[in-house]
């Protein structure tokens, strides 16, 4: 056993030996590779800085000269085949298209009422002022907290600012206001009573006003809860732009688009009459005013197609019928045409100016003018940097990142032009 067990040894011994002059050999090819992968790499290091100085770009430019040229060759491929489907498309829609708006927009007109979020209350004298306070200021504390608007008391002769985001509560203040200069009597028990009677007389007013949209549109069985938010719309605009005549007049286009399409007049008018219902109410309730209107429109019992197209008219959900895109059609219609809203001079010269400079920012363009109130751009291009085909991208990417970078009412039509001059003299 023992003879075995040195046997054994010995053996492993052999094997440990020959072992560690594998791993020696090992360990000489794989610094050997290393040597050769070092000197591998300082070629090709080599290499490329030759082939970067013969083509004057590194690896980096090369790569993105490759990748811009098969960008724009596909691109502009993409915009030949666009244009070929868009001529098409225009042959056949653009003189119905045209036939439906211009019918519609001719058969409109009606008033329109511009408000502001202020209303002035004329005073007799500037001594009624200081009863309008009260002693230590319980009259105006009173009224304040009663109407939940703010009165303006300052330098202005003869007169008081009423202020208030929400337009009912103001016109209901504004009433209580005047009633009690001519009344003469203004002490907290009197404002009260004033109050009352302003509000009841200004609810009967929206109801009135509500029943008069609703006979003015010539649609009938409406839940009279509907009828009453209707009539809120009087007191609320939107950019200027009176929200019940808005709705009244989107109501009528409505019907019309809908007639020439052959498709069911009343159920247009109905919803075009209540695609803003929800402004009513987006001074109580947190919200987009579509989502709030269809919601509303639920509750009291409007049919879905209905509900759909109010909570879609600003793509707020997917459009699904034709009634969707009727009332988008007439919504845009109303908001867009000129002088239908309006804004403040400083927003609206720096919205021009943010037209502008969108269009700027994109290569080939040599100047950019906003027109039509700020309803247009137009792009003049250089010819010999942009073609008829990559004109039509262009104008697709101008319009692309005017909607995602710019808030503003209805539309802006975006035209690019491209033409080329010669000129010679005759000497």
């Amino acid at each position: 056993m023992e003879n075995r067990l040195i046997n054994r040894e010995e053996t492993i011994e052999k094997k440990a030996h020959y072992l560690e002059k594998m791993e020696h050999t090992l360990h000489s090819r794989e610094k050997t590779l290393e040597d050769k992968d070092r000197k591998l790499e300082e070629v090709l290091k080599k290499e490329v800085l030759r082939l970067e100085a013969i083509a004057e770009l590194t690896k980096e430019e090369a790569k993105a000269v490759l990748m811009k040229k098969m960008e724009d060759e596909a691109r502009y491929e993409a915009s030949k085949e666009i244009r070929k489907i868009e001529i098409r498309l225009k042959e056949e829609a653009d003189k119905k298209a045209r036939k439906i708006i211009s019918q519609a927009i001719q058969r409109c007109a009606i008033d329109h009422v511009s408000e502001t979020t202020v209303s002035v209350v004329n005073l007799p004298n500037d001594e009624m002022k200081g009863r309008i306070i009260g002693r230590e200021g319980r009259n105006i504390r009173v009224f304040e907290n009663l109407t939940g608007i703010n009165i303006i008391v300052d330098d202005t002769p003869e007169a008081v600012i009423l202020s208030s985001f929400d337009p009912v509560r103001r016109e209901i203040a504004r009433v209580t206001l005047e009633n009690l200069i001519i009344d003469g009597r203004i002490h907290p028990a009197r404002i009260e009573e004033m109050y009352e009677k302003a509000s009841k007389l200004i609810n009967n007013e929206i109801k009135i006003e509500g029943e008069q949209a609703v006979f003015d549109t010539g649609i009938s069985e409406l839940n009279p809860g509907v009828i009453k938010v209707l009539g809120r719309l009087k007191y609320r605009t939107s950019y200027g732009q009176n929200v019940l005549g808005h709705s009244k007049e989107v109501s009528y286009i409505s019907g019309i688009i809908a007639a020439e399409l052959g498709y069911p007049i009343k159920k247009a008018k109905r919803a075009g009459l209540l695609h803003d219902i929800g402004k009513a109410l987006t001074h109580d309730i947190e919200g987009s005013h579509a989502k709030i209107g269809a919601e509303l429109a639920r509750r009291l019992h409007e049919g879905e197609e209905i509900c759909q197209s109010i909570e879609a008219h600003h793509n707020e959900i997917e459009v699904k019928t034709i009634l969707d895109v009727i009332v988008q059609a007439a919504d845009a219609i109303s908001g867009g045409r000129p002088g239908a809203r309006r804004e403040t001079l400083e927003s609206y010269i720096k919205r021009l100016e943010t037209l502008e400079n969108i269009a700027t920012e994109f290569n080939g363009i040599e100047k950019a003018f906003a027109i039509q109130a700020g309803r247009e751009i137009r792009v003049i291009v250089k010819p010999d940097d942009v073609d008829e085909s990559m004109s039509v991208v262009l104008a697709k990417d101008i319009a692309k990142k005017i909607e995602s970078e710019m808030d503003y009412p209805g539309q802006i039509k975006v035209t690019v032009i491209r033409e080329s001059r010669a000129v010679d003299y005759a000497k």
